[in-house]
């Protein structure tokens, strides 16, 4: 079956910001909006994974995004990465908070000090990158913001708590901050992504048994790939979906 996908005219020439968007999900994330005329800036640390998307964007004919060096963990570099982008593009009026570390881990090996880090990696920058757009998106008369969740905790995996109580908050969060940004005309949505096929997840984990357990979970037989989440993000960042906020999108193959 031949497949066509939308294109948004009200993302074109929108302030875009992505953060982790070096590789994986958050690459994706930064081509789509950039084939949706968007003016893109992402933050990670991977600068090789940045530039070789830079060069793959600037290769499709379409203006390179914008890519700024952050730790996310350093809440002071997040915050001046947010101000410059609004001096380079203009006001964001668009946040994907999409970066984080599923990195496993056994629960009595766990410190405070690598619980601290688990949350400053998976979720206390969430927080801080809204409170930084929020002002211009009020000031813009609007703007969307798309947390990642993750299906993890829905489906009670275990290996990794620090990772899972992290984005069971998320979805806390975006409950929250929907309600108080609600009235400047902000919208706040969770994406809960099922297991998406990046290059990572394959390298790490993808075995012949594992697929087999993931596609007998899913309704829909085919394995996700990056493109499949970003579909929804871009929605979301649209006026189409311009009546929705608080709300949390599965895009899981009908895993849960």
């Amino acid at each position: 079956m031949t497949q066509t996908f939308a294109v948004y005219p009200s993302l074109r020439d929108r302030v875009v910001l992505v953060t982790g968007g070096a590789s994986g999900i958050g690459a994706e994330h930064v081509t789509q909006f950039a084939r949706q005329g968007a003016k893109v800036a992402f933050l990670d640390i991977a600068d090789e994974a940045a530039a070789s998307l830079i060069e793959t964007v600037r290769r499709e004919g379409l203006p390179p995004p914008l890519y700024l060096p952050c730790d996310l963990k350093d809440i002071a570099a997040l915050q001046a990465a947010i101000a410059q982008t609004a001096r380079q593009l203009g006001p964001i009026t668009v946040l994907v908070n999409n970066a984080a570390n599923d990195q496993r881990h056994d629960y009595k090996d766990v410190t405070v000090e690598y619980w601290d880090e688990r949350m400053a990696t998976n979720l206390r920058h969430q927080f801080f990158a809204i409170q930084a757009v929020a002002p211009m998106m009020q000031a813009a008369g609007g703007g969307s913001i798309v947390n990642f969740g993750s299906i993890s905790w829905h489906s009670n995996q275990g290996g990794m708590p620090a990772y899972t109580t992290a984005k069971a908050a998320i979805e806390g969060l975006t409950k929250g901050m929907a309600r108080d940004l609600g009235p400047h005309g902000i919208r706040v949505n969770c994406v809960i992504p099922g297991w998406i096929m990046t290059q990572r997840q394959i390298d790490l984990w993808l075995t012949p048994e594992a697929e087999d357990n993931l596609l007998r979970a899913q309704c829909l037989k085919t394995k996700l790939v990056p493109a499949d989440v970003t579909r929804m993000v871009l929605w979301l960042a649209s006026d189409d979906s311009r009546m929705c906020s608080s709300q949390l999108w599965v895009v899981d193959g009908g895993r849960l």
